[in-house]
């Protein structure tokens, strides 16, 4: 799973420096050590689902671990919520979910970027086979395409994004999740 952000005009420009430039999406949790803070951002005032509460403490909202994210769909059940590994740095989104075998039924991995652009990812050394949604600053979904394991070929996305999210083939389309759904996404913090 390949992805950097190129232009059109620079992947049709530039090939080499594309070929050289892309990076392999996979797995992956922000660094401890990079000293980066997530925060919670949610819109609407559905709760948080009732999965993995980080809290020890009775009464505590429960809230994702860190380096994760809880995408929320619908009604915020379980059935309806993606626990997201987050990939925000370059390394993670390089990484993404290359060289795993499985992913849980309601897992996934949401990339993170600083900027509104157009995006490509790929699936070199990624085995499962994948849903992509690229999403914009709202979080709303204005593609989803499926990914082939182990393709090259580019997914590019239909417009600027600033997060993609990969999960399982078919999940998107069995949880009613089409382009114009805006689902709310807590970090973990």
């Amino acid at each position: 799973m390949m992805l950097e952000a190129f232009s059109p005009g620079v992947r049709r420009a530039v090939p080499i420096l594309v070929a050289v430039s892309l990076v392999a999406c996979g797995g992956g949790s922000p660094d401890p050590s990079s000293g980066e803070r997530t925060t919670a951002v949610a819109s609407g005032g559905t709760p948080l689902p009732a999965r993995s509460p980080q809290s020890a403490e009775p009464g505590a909202t429960p809230r994702p671990a860190r380096g994760t994210a809880w995408v929320v769909f619908g009604n915020a059940t379980a059935a309806d919520t993606i626990v997201a590994e987050v990939a925000s740095t370059a390394a993670q989104r390089a990484q993404g979910l290359m060289d795993r075998e499985e992913l849980g039924d309601d897992a996934g991995m949401l990339f993170v970027f600083q900027d509104m652009a157009e995006r490509a990812f790929w699936m070199r050394n990624t085995y499962i086979p994948l849903d992509i949604a690229y999403m914009d600053a709202a979080f709303r979904i204005i593609d989803i395409q499926p990914m082939e394991p182990e393709s090259e070929e580019l997914v590019e996305s239909s417009g600027p994004a600033q997060y993609a999210l990969e999960v399982n083939r078919g999940w998107f389309a069995a949880h009613g999740v089409e382009v114009g759904t805006t689902p709310q996404v807590f970090f973990g913090m």
